[in-house]
């Protein structure tokens, strides 16, 4: 068996699709994408390509390894992702050329369900409570919000309340029975983190996230003296060589590895297992399409260290199309009592609709995400 082809499918709403296909007629998907960087992420995947035809698809970790260290520069958010959707594709095939679920080949699984959670958004909070009904009723029990709108390097204490009542009546709307992850974002510095995480601890989260940005995460062990909830991160962080100094600095409970940015599931396995030596707990992070969702899953049914998993089925974002569209056996990704179960379809374990992909990719998008400015003109992190 050998790649014959690579085809790449830009949808709606912000999505990128890649389809390997085999001389033998078995063909696996990816979706290779950052976000706002769709073009940028189609290019590096058709350069990886004159490499890939004509190549054993199931020689997984020899074609990674190539791919990561054969250009000389590596890592960063556009060549893992590339690398990430190839990742995911190839091992669909080996999973749909052997008749199993890729988390067989990874040793079998650990569970029967996978809890998730749904976003409610937070930007602006003035749906923020009926968006979490709304999640409850639709069977979730746990959402995230983002913790505030545009923040200033140092911010008034006014800015800081009117964030933490936001919250707050999302717990008292829902009780706390139900999971509540909060999202800073990269927006709070750690000026104002420190403080801002104290105001939370009444509220009891299921997690902070992205207290500051991960390029300053030397920051953690400081603000990690600030509160008893556990300390999430991981989602612009693309190899177990960005991971490896978090995990020897012992401040973050939770890591959050996204499946189409930091190396597929060969790189994702590799990155929970080292957490799992350090007792860090896994929340693969997803807002992207269904290929990605699906792909995390079969992590998340293999790692004992999943504790749950992020969806974007219904999210803001998703203006045109949502996962399920492109899905042939949407059941797969049902949510019951706040879990999906374990999927047994081979491979990834869903059926893509081609004939939506190629519809919708006519359409195409050119999603960019906002920029936003402080009072006085600065840019601001979104």
């Amino acid at each position: 068996m050998k790649i014959k082809s690579l085809e790449l499918f830009k949808v709606p709403p912000r999505w990128l699709f890649l389809k390997i296909t085999t001389d033998n007629g078995v063909l696996g998907w990816g979706e290779p994408v950052v976000e706002g960087k769709a073009d940028t992420v189609k290019a590096a995947v058709e350069e990886m390509a004159e490499f890939l035809i004509g190549k054993d698809p199931s020689q997984i970790e020899d074609i990674w390894q190539v791919l990561y260290r054969g250009g000389f520069y590596r890592g960063g958010p556009i060549l893992m992702s590339a690398i990430s959707g190839i990742d995911q594709a190839l091992w669909d095939i080996k999973g749909k050329a052997l008749g199993v679920p890729v988390y067989e080949l990874l040793g079998g699984h650990v569970r029967e369900r996978m809890n998730i959670y749904g976003w409610i958004g937070g930007d602006k909070p003035a749906h923020v409570v009926e968006a979490a009904k709304q999640r409850i009723e639709q069977g979730y029990r746990a959402v995230k919000m983002n913790a505030c709108s545009e923040m200033e390097w140092i911010d008034t204490p006014q800015k800081i309340k009117e964030a933490v009542d936001c919250i707050a009546s999302v717990r008292e709307a829902v009780g706390f029975d139900i999971g509540i992850g909060i999202d800073f974002h990269g927006r709070v510095h750690k000026g104002m983190a420190k403080g801002f995480m104290k105001e939370l601890e009444f509220i009891k989260p299921m997690f902070i996230e992205e207290p500051v940005l991960s390029e300053n995460k030397e920051a953690f062990l400081h603000l990690a003296q600030y509160t008893s909830t556990p300390i999430a991160t991981g989602e612009r962080m693309y190899s177990r060589w960005d991971f490896k100094s978090l995990f020897e600095q012992g401040a973050v409970d939770i890591i959050q590895p996204d499946l189409s940015h930091a190396g597929g599931i060969t790189e994702v396995k590799k990155i929970a297992s080292m957490a799992e030596a350090y007792d860090v707990a896994l929340a693969p992070h997803c807002p992207l399409g269904p290929i990605s969702f699906a792909a995390a899953l079969q992590i998340d049914f293999n790692c004992i260290n999943a504790f749950i998993q992020e969806t974007s089925m219904g999210i803001h974002y998703n203006q045109g199309a949502d996962l399920l569209d492109y899905l042939e056996n949407p059941e797969v990704f049902d949510v019951k009592e706040g879990s999906v179960a374990r999927p047994t379809l081979p491979g990834l374990g869903i059926v893509v609709n081609e004939e939506k992909v190629r519809e919708m990719a006519k359409i195409g998008h050119n999603w960019k995400n906002p920029v936003w400015r402080n009072q006085d003109g600065s840019v601001t992190e979104w």
